[in-house]
């Protein structure tokens, strides 16, 4: 029996076909069979080691662009102050270089045992190693690259945002209760947790809970739909009830120890006016809450630009009598002056026919003034946050 081979070994040379018996041909197919696996087995092997090289690159890029956002408060030591004075700052809750430098001198002198000597010395070392000062257009561009969009879980939801909600930015939604306020917040709890290339944050969630309304339950369907795993997601979640708003601000303060340990992608406070409303009542508390309410927003500014975390609050509504007579049903959101300020982009939400919701870009500085006043549709499913059917 003759045949004529068009794959062989290597080693193996032979110009002419070959003449072989049944036996001699089954034992150089077996050969033939092994020295092709073995060269598959190979080839695998090469492509893993060289898909792990890659990750690893990938990994320590990651980590490279991780250690460019914030300078540990450790590196003032290099800098000639007493390690002490650093451990009394991280007790206070300042974690970074960026964070201290956040803060007036005012502010670090009234923590126990740093002196106003001691407090000069320690900017002084601060702005050695972090700058504050001016940068040119073109550098600001280059650092607004680092800058992430999370997914709502709607695409029209996503167009109208520009992509997603925004990290180192305060993005608020108010809007009369079930609206769907809540409801986007487990969503993007979820969808945080999803790998950049996925339009996710690829880290973690802390959640603040005023009002008593977060269900862990609630996260599971939102991961599968996702493709994820629930018990994993739910582990990346740190979460904690609030119920003054003194506890609100000391909760905020110790989330700087976490998130310069642990890569955050998205702060959620559920409610933010909620505790001020009952903690403060008339007029004559009125700008005491104002005040308190401001140094908390300046708080959550601080946190979202520190370390790159997309803030993202609910905020309730009230009535406005003077809204018009041509508005059935007039409301504006709670907080006064002092929260529109703060918020870098507002969305308006409200209900719509059956299960569909209706969100408004309300304010935002990126978004031209077209898009700024349009409508867009979204519906709450067992997953979260979707896209409305036509």
């Amino acid at each position: 029996i003759i045949f004529k081979f068009s794959v062989l070994p290597e080693n193996f040379e032979c110009s002419e076909p070959l003449s072989l018996s049944v036996s001699d041909y089954q034992e150089c197919f077996r050969k033939l069979r092994e020295a092709e696996t073995s060269e598959i087995v190979k080839m695998i092997a090469s492509l893993k080691a060289e898909e792990m090289n890659q990750l690893q690159l990938v990994e320590r890029e990651e980590i490279d662009d991780e250690e460019e956002l914030f300078e540990a408060i450790d590196k003032l030591i290099s800098q000639g102050i007493n390690s002490g004075d650093v451990k009394k700052l991280q007790d206070a809750g300042i974690y970074t270089c960026n964070g201290l430098m956040m803060h007036t001198k005012k502010h670090l002198t009234g923590i126990k045992g740093l002196s106003e000597a001691k407090v000069d010395k320690i900017c002084e070392a601060a702005e050695k190693i972090v700058n504050f000062g001016y940068m040119t257009g073109s550098d600001a561009l280059l650092k607004r690259k680092a800058v992430i969009r999370i997914t709502t879980g709607s695409q029209a939801l996503d167009e109208l945002l520009g992509g997603g909600v925004e990290t180192s930015c305060i993005t608020e939604a108010f809007g009369e209760f079930r609206s769907g306020k809540t409801q986007l917040a487990h969503t993007l709890c979820v969808s945080t947790q999803l790998p950049t290339n996925m339009n996710g944050g690829n880290g973690k969630v802390a959640y603040i809970d005023t009002e008593g309304t977060f269900r862990p339950d609630r996260i599971v369907p939102i991961a599968e739909r996702f493709g994820m795993d629930p018990g994993a997601v739910l582990d990346n979640i740190i979460y904690a009830r609030a119920y003054t708003y003194e506890h609100q601000y000391n909760l905020l303060l110790g989330l700087a120890a976490k998130m310069s340990e642990e890569p955050f992608r998205l702060l959620v406070v559920d409610s933010v006016i909620a505790l001020f409303r009952v903690d403060f009542t008339g007029r004559g508390e009125l700008a005491d809450r104002q005040q308190k309410l401001a140094q908390m927003l300046s708080r959550m500014t601080k946190i979202a630009e520190e370390f790159n975390v997309a803030v993202y609050m609910t905020n309730q509504v009230i009535a406005d009598p003077g809204g018009g007579v041509f508005i059935s049903d007039p409301k504006k959101p709670a907080g006064g002056h002092v929260l529109a300020h703060a918020a870098t982009i507002r969305l308006m939400f409200r209900k719509g026919k059956g299960e569909q919701r209706v969100c408004k870009v309300f304010d935002a500085p990126n978004l031209p003034e077209a898009e700024a006043i349009s409508f867009h549709l979204f519906i709450i499913t067992p997953g979260g946050i979707a896209d409305a059917k036509d």
